[in-house]
């Protein structure tokens, strides 16, 4: 698919917020009209927040640095019992059904694996779909939204976390193929959002802790920070972390902001790393604060390879590879999803809508098992003289069935143990692949040194069915993570290519043709798919640097990456960017891509006044009757207002006031004036009475607003808005650069954008969806580039 059936697609969605599309439901549009409501990055410059200001005292960031410690520490602990919880439930699972493989029972074994897998994605599923007030896996797409500003409900409440948490956990385990890392994001995320704010609506709970932060920047941070913590704990990798929240998750950053956020994501990595060393399957061995690199390096890689010229070649191979499977990923995906929401959002009954996706997931829970349990039964044992008798240290030292071995022959047994035969080292390949879960397999598939160990059959079956079946799984009911399927396939693609080039050139043990081992190309194949599909650069390069250990590499791996990313981009956007479009979040990209046909359309050429929609003004001594009137019969969210500097002049832009706040100064009624009242010293709301979140009390201010509406009374009664807008509102005149008024809008975090003309007369609103691609190009494509407006239509 191209970017033309991309642009297809965004086109439905396009529709859908514009209210065309009569075939997306009344759920859908109600959904789409709440992502357009947008957050302001800073508060509101009025007179009362000036005078709050005054009274705050100086404070140092001594505890802004204690939250991210906390935060790190919570994400750090989260992290762990994740691991734990993903490892133990597995391995228990294939254990209970070693003895039915042994017999050659593989009915047996496909009824007791299906069961449980049963039962752990009906949890996953339903946890999400009746515990999180979304009824959605909200998971990285939400959370990048909201960073860039866009307001969307219930993706940070505390039942969010927890059904994400279980859900996950469960979804791992049961053997689909998916990973925890992108739910960890969400879950990080989460818990930076709730420690920093020391509140709870669904708990009901508001503790007098770290006030301060309760604003919209310092929610950012804290969400940012908590969000790297996820991907450090869950990869080991604290500096990864780091660069993935600046290269994907964060729309603003500052030095400060990464000093914080790479203190938080060293302590979330160091809480568990510290319980890792200590705990294995939830028991204690003994080993505390002893970290061993093969448990603190999630895919070691133990022996590093001295490097040619020529590895350069077959690296950009499979760059190119990776960058087409990748974008056919991507392709894939949004046409599955976009299939998935047209279906259910046809149910009309939401339990029955609910129900659908729980069959859903149970369905491909079924399809994946059936695979993984009988795919490697038409395979032989091979002889694996890489492999030894396993023996998991992380659980107490004890010997456990491994799952490779699957309906191979025993060998003697065990000194000791009358019922646990020894490994004969041999593995069934296609089990080795499959059966074994995400972060067992790569580690295999990265291993140096195992050139013989896979043949052609088992790895083109398994990238065949991980690919599609991954690619299924995503978007599913249950919380499910896409890294570890992109590292997996990515693995299998690269050691294909690592086997071709043992093929053309043999084993080699010589100095200079070692680099020539399907391990190191596996891992390059990671890298270049992984890119391919998240299109990320910097981040990944020093994630997969420190998820292997393999600093030897590092040339390699970035030149994998760069062509990925670079023969993705030319067939379509990255799946983040993608999905982003799919669920209708409004997210503004650093730089505006507006296209005509086939030619990107320069926006330097129109001006803010081509994008701006008419606005409704007020003045700065406005009626109680009218501000009710005007709340009644409108939807905007922030108003300009306006005044005349001196008798018998036109009136000009001042600020702006929300609608929220005014909702607030409607509600209290001792600050209502008279016409003819100039009291300097009539009453002012502070600026925590003016300043909320969301109403208190909805039923009463709609009974409030139709008592002033209609009541002659409140005709004569006045409110001066003077000590309440924000006089630093941003504002551009109407020729000012439309690319230029898209690179303000969005670098400030602005929620309303004014446009004046050459008198400071307020003409028009910018918003956020005004500067959405699709809306732009509507709005341009029938324009003439070449007309600049003229002062004199200006000043008209």
């Amino acid at each position: 698919m191209s970017l033309k059936s991309s642009r297809k697609e965004k086109e439905k969605l396009e529709d859908v917020e514009d209210g065309t599309n009569h075939r997306v439901s009344s759920m859908v549009k109600k959904v789409v009209t709440e992502t357009h409501e947008s957050l302001d990055y800073l508060p509101s410059h009025s007179d009362a927040y000036k005078t709050w200001r005054k009274l705050k005292p100086h404070r140092s960031d001594w505890d802004r640095w204690v939250m991210m410690a906390l935060i790190g520490i919570v994400v750090g602990t989260v992290g762990f019992l994740m691991h734990q919880t993903i490892d133990t439930c597995f391995e228990k699972k294939w254990e209970l059904v070693e003895k039915f493989i042994s017999h050659g029972d593989f009915f047996t074994t496909w009824l007791y694996i299906l069961g449980i897998g049963f039962g752990m994605v009906f949890c996953a599923s339903a946890l999400v779909l009746f515990l999180c007030p979304s009824g959605s896996p909200s998971g990285l797409p939400e959370v990048i939204g909201y960073l860039n500003g866009a307001s969307m409900r219930h993706i940070f409440n505390i039942r969010t976390f927890f059904g994400s948490f279980f859900s996950c956990a469960l979804a791992v385990s049961s053997g689909l193929f998916c990973g925890p890392e992108g739910p960890m994001v969400h879950i990080g995320a989460v818990a930076g959002y709730g420690l920093s704010q020391f509140k709870s609506d669904t708990l009901r709970i508001s503790l007098p802790f770290f006030t301060r932060f309760r604003n919209s920047a310092d929610r950012r941070q804290f969400i940012t920070a908590g969000a790297a913590a996820g991907i450090a704990s869950v990869f080991r990798a604290p500096v990864g972390g780091l660069l993935f929240a600046l290269e994907e998750v964060a729309s603003f950053w500052d030095i400060k902001l990464a000093w914080q956020t790479f203190f938080c994501c060293l302590i979330a990595t160091f809480t568990t790393e510290i319980f890792s060393s200590s705990f294995g399957g939830f028991v204690y061995n003994g080993y505390f604060g002893f970290f061993k690199a093969e448990q603190r390096i999630l895919f070691w890689v133990k022996d590093l390879l001295d490097m040619s010229v020529l590895a350069f070649i077959p690296s950009i191979i499979i760059g190119i590879m990776g960058g087409l499977l990748g974008a056919l990923f991507v392709v894939l995906n949004v046409k599955i999803n976009t299939l998935r929401m047209k279906i259910f959002n046809s149910i009309s009954h939401k339990f029955a809508r609910k129900l659908s996706k729980l069959l859903e997931t149970l369905f491909l829970m079924a399809v994946t098992l059936t695979i993984t349990v009988y795919v490697p039964y038409f395979f032989s044992c091979t002889p694996d003289p890489t492999k030894t008798d396993l023996t998991n240290s992380s659980h107490g030292g004890h010997e456990v069935w491994d799952v490779a071995e699957y309906n191979c022959p025993h060998g003697s047994m065990v000194p000791g143990s009358d019922d646990l035969p020894k490994s004969n080292n041999t593995i069934n390949q296609a089990a080795a692949l499959l059966g074994k879960n995400g972060k067992q397999g790569i580690m295999i598939l990265f291993e140096r040194g195992s050139h013989e160990k896979f043949g052609f059959p088992a790895l083109f079956i398994a990238l065949g069915f991980y690919f599609t079946i991954s690619c299924w799984t995503a978007g599913t009911a249950a919380a499910t993570g896409l890294v570890v399927p992109m590292l997996y396939t990515g693995a299998l693609l690269g050691r294909i290519v690592g086997i071709i080039m043992v093929y053309l050139f043999g084993i080699r043990t010589d100095q200079y043709g070692r680099w020539i081992d399907p391990g190191l190309f596996a891992a390059i194949g990671s890298a270049a798919y992984f890119s391919g599909v998240s299109r990320l650069t910097i981040s990944l390069t020093v994630i997969m640097v420190e998820i292997t250990n393999d600093v030897q590499s590092i040339l390699l791996i970035m030149v994998a990456v760069l062509t990925g990313k670079t023969v993705g981009d030319y067939f379509n956007h990255s799946l983040f960017s993608s999905l982003l479009h799919l669920k209708c979040i409004p997210h503004l990209e650093a730089e505006p891509y507006v296209v005509q046909g086939k030619k990107k359309v320069d926006l330097e050429l129109f001006t803010a006044r081509h994008a701006m929609q008419p606005c409704t003004v007020i003045h700065l001594r406005e009626s109680v009757s009218v501000l009710a009137e005007l709340l009644n019969t409108t939807s905007h969210n922030g108003f300009p207002v306006i005044y005349s500097p001196t008798a018998g002049q036109d009136e000009v832009f001042l600020g702006t006031i929300s609608r929220l706040e005014l909702y607030m100064l409607l509600s209290n009624s001792q600050i209502f004036q008279i016409q003819e009242d100039n009291n300097p010293c009539a009453a002012v709301l502070q600026y925590q009475e003016v300043t909320v979140e969301k109403l208190p009390d909805q039923a009463r201010m709609n009974t409030l607003l139709n008592k002033y509406s209609t009541d002659p009374q409140y005709q004569q009664l006045f409110i001066n808005l003077e000590p309440y807008i924000n006089k630093s509102a941003v504002a551009v005149q109407a020729h000012f650069s439309l690319q230029r008024a898209y690179v303000v809008f969005r670098t400030l975090g602005l929620r309303h954008l004014t446009v004046v003309d050459l008198h400071n007369r307020a003409v028009g609103m910018i918003t956020r969806k005004d500067l959405i691609s699709l809306r732009l190009e509507k709005k341009l494509i029938k324009m003439n580039s070449g007309k600049l407006d003229s002062d004199e239509e200006l000043l008209q």
